[in-house]
């Protein structure tokens, strides 16, 4: 019996929706990466981005247990002395939704080229608009 290697040319994609509205981040980050990977598919293969696009909506519903909100820290550095900029995870809630998502996700996608594909096919919005309607996205639960 031979192994299946799914070629980047035969990969059929599908859209999908996710609403963040109640939902855990971590727990939701962990469904969306699998599914912008590709590993829910039969087809998977680690080498190939085989993955689906989808669309994270009401980003700024999502929510934290335990104290995570005054004590998840989020850092960036401009590369500059004296450039670190430290916020909440309350700052990061209410001021870029999108991002605190975005982050979360990005970060159980690998670390490489390929991983930087795979996190070109996440559209995250803080409402529940969104500019997706033609793809026809199916409704993707998260437990």
């Amino acid at each position: 019996m031979k192994s299946f290697m799914q070629k980047k040319e035969n990969v059929e994609r599908k859209w999908y929706i996710v609403d963040a509205e109640n939902q855990t981040l971590g727990r939701l980050a962990t469904k969306v990466a699998t599914v912008l990977r590709g590993k829910h598919k039969v087809t998977y293969t680690p080498h190939v981005d085989c993955g689906d696009y989808v669309i994270v909506i009401n980003a700024n519903k999502v929510k934290l247990t335990g104290n995570k909100m005054a004590d998840k820290m989020y850092y960036n550095h401009s590369g500059f002395p004296g450039g670190l900029r430290e916020r909440n995870a309350q700052t990061m809630i209410e001021k870029y939704p999108e991002e605190m998502v975005e982050r979360a996700i990005k970060g159980m996608l690998p670390h490489n080229a390929l991983g930087a594909k795979m996190y070109k096919k996440l559209f995250v919005y803080a409402d529940a608009n969104h500019k997706h309607e033609a793809q026809k996205p199916e409704i993707l639960k998260v437990d």
